[in-house]
């Protein structure tokens, strides 16, 4: 009978190193795998989900503040219809924001912020937004100001505890208004009534003020950062509550 060789001290020293090497492919294999996949869930739920943005401006005081981060629902208005009260992020009906300066970011910090704005992680686009509380639906009669200085929906006023409104002041707009809101369309205010850019302050465009559904790209529901400020969203029903069964 012949007998096997036995394998020597280098044989088995080689062979440990291939299993080595072989794990340490395999481990980097499996975190690009799950990196690749992390990134297209994070994409899609990004493009169909929710999506984040912040807030530049101070129009939906003391709501929300300059720089808080939102998180929008963007099933509403697809899958979920728009109810009054809603804070949503629109895209400018044309004409409602001012020209935006070039980019001072250099070429690297760009790439970045598309990258992260890709899979979701930021919002480089939010300057090309807007954020207003919905108030007047299709077919709505939208109505300020009344004796008391309140918008009326319906024929119906309304307390809105979450408006601001400037000392020596009393209506709840700058610009009064009486319009009924096209099929389609919606009327959007500002909670900071006298610093806000909304339908009241765009009468005079083509729109009218108007803001078509189609450009609403969701509904914020939550502020996700900073985390002292992390708070649900919340649309008022009490304030809209007599005026439902109204719409036309």
């Amino acid at each position: 009978m012949t007998e096997e060789a036995m394998p020597t001290r280098s044989d088995r020293v080689a062979k440990e190193r291939r299993g080595k090497r072989r794990s340490a492919k395999l481990f980097v294999r499996d975190i690009l795998i799950i990196f690749v996949v992390a990134v297209l869930v994070s994409f899609l739920i990004k493009t169909f989900v929710v999506r984040s943005f912040y807030i530049p401006s101070a129009s939906m005081q003391n709501t929300l503040q300059i720089n808080d981060r939102i998180i929008v629902n963007e099933l509403e208005p697809g899958l979920v219809p728009i109810s009054r009260g809603d804070i949503v992020v629109f895209r400018d009906p044309g004409g409602w924001l001012p020209p935006q300066p070039p980019s001072t970011q250099s070429p690297i910090s760009a790439a970045i912020d598309s990258a992260l704005t890709f899979i979701g992680l930021s919002a480089s686009d939010s300057n090309d937004h807007l954020i207003k509380r919905v108030i007047g639906l299709p077919g709505d009669h939208v109505k300020c100001c009344n004796a008391l200085g309140q918008v009326t929906v319906n024929g119906t006023p309304l307390k809105e505890p979450y408006i601001v409104i400037p000392p020596g002041q009393t209506n709840a707009a700058t610009l009064s208004f009486d319009v009924t809101v096209p099929k389609g369309e919606l009327w959007v205010m500002g909670d900071n009534r006298y610093n806000s850019q909304d339908s009241s302050r765009n009468q005079n465009l083509p729109g009218k003020g108007f803001v078509p559904v189609d450009h609403v790209v969701g509904r914020a529901f939550v502020i996700s950062w900073p985390v002292s400020r992390w708070t649900w969203l919340g649309n008022y029903p009490d304030t809209f509550r007599g005026i439902e069964n109204e719409q036309k």
